[in-house]
């Protein structure tokens, strides 16, 4: 059996072990990407990344993430349709949604909460911003 506590936040894998949160990182911009990733690993998150909508919807479909984070604005799918997706998948619907955006307009913040985002995150924002907010997403996530 594998006890081992990574992070924060661990769940019960199939062999009654503890494993890291699986949380996929989407967006065009390969430094957001870096730095998220970074940021969410050091904290013992397991990270896996997309750099499109549509490999970030594989990536979904493939890890089966507890939280994700979407880039609003990405080639092929946008966030707000992967987010819908995911929200209307009976498979996937319980994966919780950060919306990522430049633009930080109340309008971009509506649209993502009607899509079904859980949170919504404005970029710039920093390392502790984004620990943070996940922390308290997943733990809203398990009550």
């Amino acid at each position: 059996m594998d006890n081992r506590r990574t992070g924060w936040f661990t769940v019960l894998g199939e062999d009654g072990g503890h494993m890291a949160v699986q949380i996929v990182v989407a967006d065009d911009e390969p430094h957001v990407v870096r730095a998220l990733s970074f940021v969410l690993t050091k904290e013992g998150f397991s990270v896996a990344v997309a750099a499109n909508g549509e490999e970030a919807l594989a990536r979904i479909r493939e890890e089966r993430p507890r939280l994700v984070f979407l880039d609003i604005v990405m080639p092929k799918l946008t966030g707000m349709e992967i987010c819908k997706t995911i929200k209307a998948d009976p498979e996937l619907k319980d994966s919780l949604v950060i919306i990522l955006t430049c633009k930080g307009q109340e309008l971009d913040r509506q649209n993502s909460m009607l899509a079904g985002a859980d949170e919504f995150l404005t970029k710039p924002f920093s390392p502790r911003e984004v620990v943070t907010l996940a922390r308290s997403l997943l733990t809203r996530g398990e009550a």
